[in-house]
């Protein structure tokens, strides 16, 4: 059975700008990987409501996130665009235990993830600016204002490396998507062959 991998599983945070189509890209490969139960994609837990649009995500008030924080319920935590986002600790337990798991992350917070997992994967999602713009807009989740100082907002640099893959999604999902799967499938082959 495929979820019984020796050693190391791997997680593979999936980062990028808003509107770079992160969640598009990563529901593509869950309905591609649908019967792989060696790899999870992760539920994060945020201080936005449910009924919010985007990525299905357990809601928790600010109080809650705050107790949850003090309490070591998550592997990894950090805040971004008002909200506070938390990955559960048990995500630690189950990569240790073969699988791969997959994470909308955050580039403020990949030495976090890295403290946190070791060596991990790196999906950077892009877009062209007029896409990433449309894209915001179309999402309706804030102001003309608000869009304008998500796209002018200076991100950190990722600086190129082994661990980091650039995906561009501003065409067809599909590309991207299946580049992604790519990368997943890589994962894998990897725990279940190492070199």
């Amino acid at each position: 059975m495929m979820g019984q991998a020796k050693g190391r599983g791997t997680l593979i945070a999936v980062v990028g700008p808003s509107g770079a189509g992160k969640d598009s890209v990563m529901g593509f490969a869950a309905h591609h990987f649908a019967n792989r139960p060696d790899i999870l994609f992760v539920r994060r837990v945020i201080t936005r409501p449910s009924d919010a649009g985007g990525e299905v995500h357990e809601s928790v008030s600010a109080a809650e996130f705050e107790e949850m924080l003090r309490c070591g319920a998550f592997a990894v935590s950090w805040q971004a665009h008002g909200l506070s986002y938390g990955v559960p600790r048990e995500i630690a337990d189950k990569v240790a235990n073969g699988m791969i798991a997959i994470v909308n992350g955050s580039r403020t917070a990949l030495p976090a993830f890295r403290a946190a997992f070791g060596e991990i994967s790196v999906a950077l999602v892009t877009a062209e600016p007029p896409v990433l713009a449309r894209r915001l807009a179309e999402r309706g989740r804030e102001c003309e204002a608000d869009v304008l100082r998500r796209l002018t907002r200076q991100a950190p640099e990722i600086i190129a490396g082994p661990d980091v893959t650039v995906i561009d999604n501003s065409g067809r999902l599909e590309v991207a998507g299946n580049r992604f799967v790519a990368l997943v499938e890589g994962c894998s082959a990897e725990m279940h062959h190492p070199a």
